[in-house]
């Protein structure tokens, strides 16, 4: 019988982010093809792990039997400060790092070195560690992790029922993306703002609930640059429903200052949608420079210039996004992702 996992992660998975997603789905894969996977939703608040936090994680891991395998989600690591090094060496625990918490933007330097110390501290007390992309498992092998314990296994991508078609009027912009810092709508909004073009409208797809300082940073900022009947700040959207939107728009933008993956950019090339995005973390290892135009993270002139030329032709926009199909046709399905991501976690963890 195939070995059973016990995959923990920081609050309810139904929660809309590309982590939840990603955990999501490889449960339900491994699922499908016959694998018992059980999963424990902890308490508390995440990534600053509180005491409710680190109570859950410390009962989830009493309760299992000796050998058991685990798979923690990464997001929930600070929770398992103290249980981790209690309990690593009866269970055989593994962590999903999806990107390593000590390089979410918005951090202050101390928070910054708290969560490096941590994350140092504890991953190689892990029988392994899985990833999402080649540079967030540098990452983790920058902090000491042999890199025959690391295992990557990138998401998977659903393949859309149609392919966008350009429109008559102004060119869509869509990003798909919980308003957070680290994501770059602030930049995105101030880069727009000094196109001397109106010719386009955005629709930002993402969380207005998580960080409300952020959304209130950029409701401002559209106000103060009289782009309200430009942006829509769309909120958040089943994923069931994405494909309607990627669908509709002309050009997906991202100006995101980290990513581990980037699950939407791969989702809008699967579309056939043109790109831009920036050189953070792993966007380049997802988005070919066939696909469309990355800039500097964090640059707003040079975004805004790729803003201007995606949006003034049509031409540019057509040869990116067969760029963007001709790529995403490598893109494993999510089935595939599952087996792959399984057979990883054995090769880590062992089997009975």
């Amino acid at each position: 019988m195939t070995r059973p996992i016990t995959f923990i992660v920081p609050g309810p998975i139904e929660q809309i982010t590309g982590g939840y997603l990603y955990d999501q789905r490889i449960i339900d894969g491994l699922r499908a093809a016959g694998r018992p996977v059980g999963l424990l939703e902890l308490l508390g608040q995440f990534p600053d792990a509180d005491w409710t936090a680190k109570a859950s994680a410390a009962s989830s891991l009493r309760a299992l039997p000796d050998r058991a395998a685990v798979c923690i989600d990464g997001l929930a690591l600070a929770a398992f400060e103290e249980a981790l090094p209690a309990e690593a060496g009866r269970l055989d625990i593994l962590v999903l790092v999806h990107h390593a918490l000590a390089l979410e933007t918005g951090l202050s330097a101390d928070e910054a070195a708290r969560y490096a110390d941590l994350e140092r501290r504890l991953l190689p007390l892990c029988r392994g560690i899985l990833c999402p992309s080649p540079r967030s498992a540098a990452d983790v092998a920058a902090y000491g992790v042999p890199p025959e314990r690391i295992r990557v296994v990138p998401p998977g991508t659903d393949r859309p029922s149609a392919e966008p078609t350009e429109h008559g009027g102004p060119v869509r912009l869509l990003t798909v993306a919980t308003l957070t810092p680290r994501k770059g709508h602030r930049l995105l909004i101030e880069a727009l703002a000094t196109l001397g073009r109106r010719d386009w409208r955005l629709t930002a797809i993402g969380s207005l609930e998580r960080d409300p300082a952020t959304v209130a940073e950029v409701r401002a900022l559209i106000a103060d640059h009289g782009l309200d009947v430009l942006v829509d700040l769309a909120g958040e959207w089943p994923p069931e429903q994405l494909s309607k939107a990627y669908l509709a728009a002309d050009v997906f933008v991202l100006p995101s200052y980290y990513e581990g993956y980037g699950m939407a950019f791969a989702e809008a090339m699967a579309h056939g949608l043109p790109i831009i995005g920036t050189d953070a973390g792993a966007i380049p290892e997802t988005v070919p420079a066939t696909a469309g135009i990355l800039v500097p993270a964090g640059d707003r002139a040079a975004l805004a210039t790729a803003l201007d030329r995606m949006i003034g032709d049509g031409a540019l926009r057509r040869a990116y996004a067969d760029g963007a199909r001709a790529a995403a046709a490598g893109f494993a399905d999510w089935a595939r992702t599952a087996e792959d991501w399984g057979r990883a976690f054995d090769a880590l963890a062992g089997r009975d």
